[in-house]
């Protein structure tokens, strides 16, 4: 008989769901596990790779940052060009302070130097202009290395090669001394002058000889100077002047030679002219046939009626030549006249001469201490 109850469900609660066994529930979570593995090691590996790469790269980017480093500060070519720039920015007390730049009188003497050099230039005032300073080389011989930079002294182009040696160390950063002083010698004869200028610096000779006030005008001063650099000697005083003569100083420890000639001035000519022109007025004055200590006279047989009188009828053009540490009025040729009266020893009668004298003009002039020139005026009669 049909009950009309759907048996569907009925079976369902009568037959559940058999669960899996034990051994069959434990395998699929481990096989899970198993599939995740060669994916962790890959990603680990990766990771490690990534590492691995950043750290060269960290390595690598600290090296090349101490290398730019150590090229910029720490580098014999750096300690060159911080000595350059300090001579180039005027800095010359603080590139005097430089491990290696000083010398003593003991080093100059063993470089064959004057141990009497005078350290007048090494100073602001009287340094050259550097300018376009570049590295050029760098190289090490044992403990030595040469550091040859190329630059501009007062627009001129050069070279120098410097030699540096180790001094040692701030932490781990190397510190540097100049193996051989840069400073040279300009060895400055000046004649015609006491005075002179280097580089525009005013210098008296008395001031930095060794002898002092007794310096001999003649004689050379020798002078230490930073190199490198262009030093122009120039005078220019009331008396003596010329446009310079310029040196370049490129070599450390050398000694370069320089020698300035003085030229009388407009002025110093015109007073000399003036000098001359009194001193044979003077003698015009005098009213005899032969006035004392000129350079003209007349010799006259017949007796004189009445004074003579002189008149310099022609000037001489008064040149000036260096003579040594002073000067000198060279031979120049002048015409005095004579008028006077006389009267014949052999007939009695009284005639006028009139009578052009030539002679010869000359003279020395001596710088005096204080600045001022004495003029002695002479000459002879011309032939």
């Amino acid at each position: 008989m049909d009950t009309g109850v759907d048996t569907s469900e009925r079976d369902a609660e009568a037959d559940p769901p058999v669960a899996a066994p034990a051994a069959q529930r434990s395998s699929q979570p481990t096989t899970r596990r198993r599939k995740k593995q060669p994916r962790t090691r890959r990603r680990l590996a990766l990771d490690l790779t990534v590492l691995g790469v950043i750290g060269v790269l960290l390595v690598a980017a600290t090296g090349a940052s101490y290398s730019v480093i150590y090229e910029r500060f720490y580098s014999p070519t750096a300690f060159v060009m911080r000595y350059l720039e300090m001579l180039s920015d005027g800095e010359a007390a603080n590139a005097l302070t430089l491990p290696g730049v000083a010398l003593t009188e003991a080093e100059l003497q063993a470089n064959e130097l004057s141990p009497e050099a005078s350290d007048a230039l090494l100073r602001k005032a009287a340094l050259g202009q550097l300018s376009d300073i570049t590295p050029i080389s760098e190289s090490t011989d044992g403990d030595i290395s040469e550091v040859t930079v190329s630059y501009k002294a007062m627009g001129n182009p050069a070279t120098t090669t410097f030699e540096v040696a180790r001094d040692g160390v701030i932490g781990v950063a190397p510190t540097w001394r100049f193996a051989t002083s840069p400073l040279g010698i300009v060895d400055i004869t000046v004649l015609g002058s006491m005075e002179f200028s280097v580089n525009g610096f005013e210098i008296d000779k008395r001031q930095v000889s060794a002898d002092g006030v007794d310096a001999d005008p003649t004689a050379s001063i020798p002078m230490l100077v930073f190199s490198p650099g262009i030093y122009t000697v120039s005078v220019n005083t009331a008396i003596s002047a010329t446009p310079g003569v310029a040196v370049l100083a490129d070599v450390p420890l050398k000694e370069v030679p320089i020698q300035v000639q003085a030229e009388p001035t407009p002025e110093f000519i015109e007073t000399a002219q003036e000098r001359v022109t009194e001193f044979l007025a003077s003698c015009a004055e005098q009213q005899v046939l032969q006035p004392t200590g000129c350079p003209f006279g007349f010799v006259e047989q017949n007796r004189i009626v009445d004074l003579p009188t002189w008149t310099v009828v022609q000037q001489p053009v008064v040149t000036i030549k260096p003579d040594g540490a002073n000067w000198r009025i060279p031979d120049t040729t002048a015409m005095a006249h004579i008028e006077v009266a006389v009267q014949s020893l052999f007939d009695g009668s009284i005639s006028t001469l009139s009578q052009d004298i030539p002679f010869i003009v000359n003279g020395s002039i001596s710088a005096l201490s204080d600045g001022s020139v004495s003029i002695r005026v002479g000459g002879t009669p011309a032939n």
